[in-house]
């Protein structure tokens, strides 16, 4: 495989964008068709159709093997408790077989168990019984009206503003240390004491709306890295409710909703520019992700990018967590930096932790330093290539860049890769697709009031 953009630093690239690009070049004549579909909660459904080759001529492993990636990507785009294969009873089977509590996805069917609270099933079926789309997709957000908190749960700070008539009238920054906590009491009463503050800057609280890095499902929270320490039990007793107990603490029958703050990012970039089909990457501990479509709605999708795969090489650098290969973690986060150090010819020493690693890489960065601006031009190489791919599930216009690893000068450098990427190897995407770098200010207010505009006054 031949790149128009190398990436420099990891020759044994292979951007999944390019092999879908490649599969349906190969099977335009006598292709097969096959429908992989994915359905979450409530029955909400996501299509996708494809070719691959046809079977019994010597390229079923090649077709699992394309077909898995796919419907690994499916699952952590849009969410899923259960797959359909529609087309092929031998790579269904076989993804069927990938898709169990011991087999080769056993951390995706355990993650979606808990996300969905149901056992995890793989359907094979004709192309005729596949399922069609359901969207749940809902024009939540952009509502300014009324007197609202909005909330934004932080890793390491929570932020909540008072917003009357979509003006912030106050803001404010706590510290805290959500992550390091087992006692979801430590975490109860640091979320309500920020909306009682808020709450107090205002007449009267119409809505409350939050922003958190995690899944949910129904306004419930369902997996959140805050609550990394808290027992399973207490999870299931005392966090999944937590901020609709909050809510009813502030007020009765008082409107929430809650969002995870990829969404609400995409969001707040959506009511920046004024424009739609919004595709939100940030870039930091690992790679988080947020969308809002083509008619201005967030889609209830998981948007969980960390696990998309991107890169096709069966070498590539696995993720310790869920023990697979070539997935974004490892490509846009400190991850991603720290694993091309030793490339770039940079000895970080093992002692550090991986933010301290990179902000050695970023100090180089300032300096000058060739090897790292090496990194940061691969990066950008990898990412012009995942929005390709990521086209493949989203329709974008835009695409909203931010995270620590995208600051000062390699944010710059990673940039210019990728429009160079986009230009070169997907001309007609080029022409379509916007990059943007929002300035630090811009998204802190844009964030709050985008939280506080997510629910609709009854």
């Amino acid at each position: 495989m031949k790149l128009k953009v190398p990436a420099k630093l990891d020759p044994q690239f292979e951007p999944l964008s390019l092999v879908v690009r490649e599969m349906r070049e190969a099977t335009k004549e006598n292709g097969q068709d096959i429908i992989i579909a994915a359905e979450r909660n409530d029955g909400y459904t996501t299509t996708y159709k494809t070719r691959i080759f046809p079977e019994g001529t010597g390229h079923d492993e090649e077709n699992f093997l394309f077909v898995e990636r796919i419907a690994k990507s499916l699952v952590w785009v849009a969410g899923a408790w259960k797959l359909f294969i529609a087309g092929s009873d031998i790579v269904g089977n076989r993804i069927k077989e990938a898709y169990t509590p011991t087999g080769l996805r056993a951390f995706d069917v355990g993650h979606m168990k808990k996300t969905y609270e149901k056992d995890f099933e793989v359907e094979v079926c004709a192309l005729e019984d596949a399922p069609e789309d359901k969207s749940s997709a809902a024009p939540l957000g952009r509502h300014l009206d009324g007197c609202r908190i909005g909330f934004d749960a932080g890793g390491s700070d929570r932020k909540v503003s008072a917003v009357i008539d979509g003006k912030s009238v106050y803001s404010e920054e706590v510290v805290w240390f959500p992550k390091l906590n087992s006692d979801p009491e430590y975490h109860y009463q640091g979320i309500l004491s920020a909306m009682k503050t808020a709450a107090s800057k205002m007449p009267r609280v119409d809505a409350i709306g939050v922003s958190s890095a995690g899944i949910y499902v129904n306004n419930r929270i369902m997996a959140a890295s805050l609550f990394i320490k808290v027992s399973e039990e207490d999870c299931e007793k005392r966090v999944k409710n937590m901020y609709l107990d909050i809510a009813k603490e502030i007020g009765e029958n008082i409107p929430i909703e809650v969002a995870n703050d990829g969404d609400v990012t995409a969001l707040a970039g959506a009511m920046d520019l004024n424009d739609d089909s919004v595709l939100g990457v940030a870039m930091g501990t690992s790679e988080a992700g947020g969308y809002i479509d083509p008619d201005g709605n967030i889609t209830g999708w998981l948007n969980e990018l960390a696990f998309v795969p991107v890169d096709y090489c069966k070498d590539a650098m696995v993720d310790e967590w869920s023990g697979d290969y070539g997935c974004g973690v490892k490509y846009f986060s400190q991850d991603g930096v720290i694993k091309l150090a030793p490339a770039a010819g940079i000895e970080l020493d093992e002692s550090l932790s991986p933010a301290e690693k990179l902000k050695v890489v970023q100090k180089l960065m300032e300096e000058g330093d060739e090897r790292a601006a090496a990194i940061y031009d691969t990066i950008g190489a990898y990412f012009g290539y995942a929005i390709a791919y990521y086209t493949e599930f989203y329709d974008i216009k835009h695409v909203i860049i931010m995270g620590r690893v995208t600051s000062g000068e390699g944010g710059v450098i990673l940039l210019e890769r990728t429009k160079e990427v986009l230009e070169k190897e997907f001309p007609e995407l080029s022409k379509k697709i916007k990059l943007h770098i929002p300035d630090e200010n811009s998204r802190r207010v844009g964030q709050s009031v985008a939280a506080a505009s997510l629910p609709k006054i009854k």
